[in-house]
């Protein structure tokens, strides 16, 4: 599906002025990510990481991040996990099952059992158990010895488990980074350690999860006793799980993340960690180069997510914290064993999807539901989701049924559901906020919750369901206007095809790392020749065009490669002429460094 191309507006003049130093591209693109002063542009740019940001752990400006006690309650919460500490009390840290939690949990309790405190982990199973804390847990976490729950990556919205939780004796402290309620009256009663708290005092409101745990590890060890080299080496040990947690959860890649996982990616790329060198090695993502924030978002992340998809958390943890080659080495196969799994699963369930759906004929909104003798993975009907959304370009709901209780069928003694239920996961277009549409319907829901790109929701009689799948499609149908339903392409600008060489791809790569509100700029040429075309792969399934442009051609020639992609340029032949979107790239082999293209779109003139 050929896309609506727009290229973003060049920056103000006086802008480009005040930084003479700076290639005058990137102050454009990094105006249109929002950086509109000449000293966040210089801050971006800076590779002091040590001097960029504001304070550190020790006190003394060597690693600097925004001082973690600017959050309101972080005293508070220091003071408590010290208390415990001195007592020898059992601490939990209450994690969540994705990468974000999983590494959360492991910064955190590194940290703690450095410091010598009781501590052990817990992650809910995704599917018995869902999201944040549960009673039935809290009630055999306290049985077991536990004084002090730490939730982090979740919690925020957890008032009532809380109070629970403080019935039975148990202290609480939240650390968490999702969106509060909407009524303050409904936070928990509890120490909070929350960016997204507009009333907080903390500048920085985008942190991961595994963010918002380094920085309450920071304030604990700068209100240690320990020498300022040891406060040092203890956080950046931790260093390359917040790079990955805040990769994988897709957090903003800009502010204080940004530094974060660059100090990350370098801490990375020491392997030191046993558990993610195994992981690179039974992945075979390659580590003769350093490893990027693709590697992390594309490669490693989903690895740690397939353990709870199709399985638990805990497996990922493991790997994560393993000190035993062996340990690690079968930690890692069955990462790649499940993620393998999880990929094949993924892929079938959309093919149910699509045969549902009417192409030539699309909904505003585009309802997947599995059939009667269909029970999707509610790990991955998110996945799923997501798949069809960017494919259609349209609002995506995927409904799974789940069984929740069953009898034995005598005649053919098979299991058959007695009682069902249904939830799904959701993922939306820019311009069409779901979680408001998913609300205008809420009357037939039993749960439901997200945000404006993505939603879930549980229902449990088949007539509601019913009910609100016509609701919503009405909702969509509204508001969603033609020109929504044409998927647009944001390009950072359009370049001079001679323009191009390796001084100035080196220059864009100094915006890294790439990834949410950072993305990997996006350039168009027009009026290029195709002088050469190249099929590649063992099904002929990459492609490769030689470029090079109408006006000039001796002065500028370079490939342009599309993985994956052959069927969709087979209309194109040699002597054609084109319009490119692409990724700039360097190609390196035998020694030798070239300019290389990464196709994103075309148009055939």
């Amino acid at each position: 599906m050929h896309k609506n191309w727009k290229i973003s507006e060049a920056s103000p003049v006086e802008l480009k002025q005040s930084l003479p130093e700076v290639e005058a591209l990137l102050v454009d693109i990094l105006w249109n990510r929002g950086l509109e002063s000449a000293e966040a542009i210089r801050a971006f740019l800076s590779d002091d990481i040590d001097s960029a940001l504001s304070l550190d752990i020790s006190g003394n400006g060597s690693l600097v991040f925004y001082n973690p006690f600017l959050f309101r309650d972080m005293q508070v919460a220091v003071d408590l996990i010290i208390k415990h500490i001195k007592e020898g009390n059992k601490i939990i840290v209450y994690g969540d099952y994705d990468a974000d939690g999983v590494t959360s949990s492991a910064v955190l309790s590194e940290a703690l059992i450095t410091l010598h405190a009781r501590t052990e982990v817990y992650l809910p199973d995704r599917v018995s158990e869902g999201y944040g804390l549960n009673n039935e847990a809290l009630t055999q976490l306290h049985a077991q010895g536990a004084k002090l729950i730490i939730t982090v990556d979740n919690g925020i919205r957890n008032k009532k488990e809380v109070e629970f939780a403080q019935s039975l004796g148990l202290d609480v402290i939240i650390t968490d980074h999702h969106v509060l309620p909407e009524n303050r009256e409904d936070l928990p009663n509890c120490p909070i350690i929350d960016p997204a708290d507009a009333s907080d005092t903390y500048p920085w409101p985008f942190l991961a999860g595994v963010g918002v745990a380094f920085k309450l590890v920071s304030a604990i060890l700068q209100q240690s006793k320990l020498e300022a080299e040891q406060k040092r080496l203890i956080a950046e040990r931790s260093l390359d799980l917040v790079a990955v947690g805040t990769i994988a959860d897709m957090v903003s890649l800009l502010g204080e993340n940004r530094w974060l996982v660059k100090k990350g990616l370098a801490v990375l790329n020491q392997n030191r960690r046993l558990g993610l060198r195994e992981i690179f090695k039974t992945a075979k993502i390659a580590i003769d180069k350093p490893l990027e924030s693709w590697n992390v978002g594309w490669q490693l992340g989903p690895r740690l997510n397939a353990a709870s998809r199709v399985g638990h958390a805990n497996s990922a943890f493991a790997l994560i914290v393993a000190d035993k080659e062996i340990e690690a080495k079968e930690l890692a196969f069955e990462l790649n064993s499940r993620n393998q799994e999880r990929q094949q699963i993924t892929k079938n369930i959309t093919k149910d999807v699509e045969k549902q759906i009417d192409v030539k004929n699309l909904p505003k909104i585009i309802i997947g539901l599995a059939q009667e003798d269909q029970f999707w993975n509610e790990g991955v009907i998110g996945l799923v989701a997501g798949r069809i959304c960017e494919k259609y370009h349209r609002p995506t709901l995927i409904i799974t049924r789940i069984v929740e209780e069953a009898e034995m069928d005598q005649r053919n003694e098979q299991i058959k559901a007695t009682k069902l239920s249904f939830k799904s996961s959701g993922r939306s277009i820019e311009g069409f906020n779901l979680i408001a549409a998913v609300e205008e319907c809420s009357q037939y829901l039993d749960k439901y919750g997200g945000h404006p790109m993505a939603c879930g929701f549980s229902v449990v009689s088949e007539e509601k369901l019913n009910n609100f799948r016509e609701a919503i499609s009405k909702v969509a149908e509204a508001k969603l206007t033609p020109e929504m339903l044409v998927p647009q392409l944001k390009l950072d600008a359009e370049l001079d095809f001679v323009s191009l060489n390796l001084e100035l791809v080196g220059a864009i790569n100094t915006l890294a790392p790439f990834g949410q509100y950072n993305l990997q700029p996006r350039f168009a040429s027009k009026n290029l020749v195709i002088n050469d075309i190249v099929l590649m792969g063992s099904e002929k399934q990459h492609i490769k065009l030689r470029l090079s442009s109408v006006d000039n051609p001796t002065l500028a020639s370079f490939w342009a490669i599309a993985f994956g992609s052959a069927d969709e340029y087979k209309e194109l032949k040699i002597g054609d002429t084109i319009d490119l979107a692409y990724y700039l790239d360097i190609n390196e082999f035998n020694g030798r460094r070239e300019v290389q293209l990464k196709i994103i779109d075309f148009k055939k003139i």
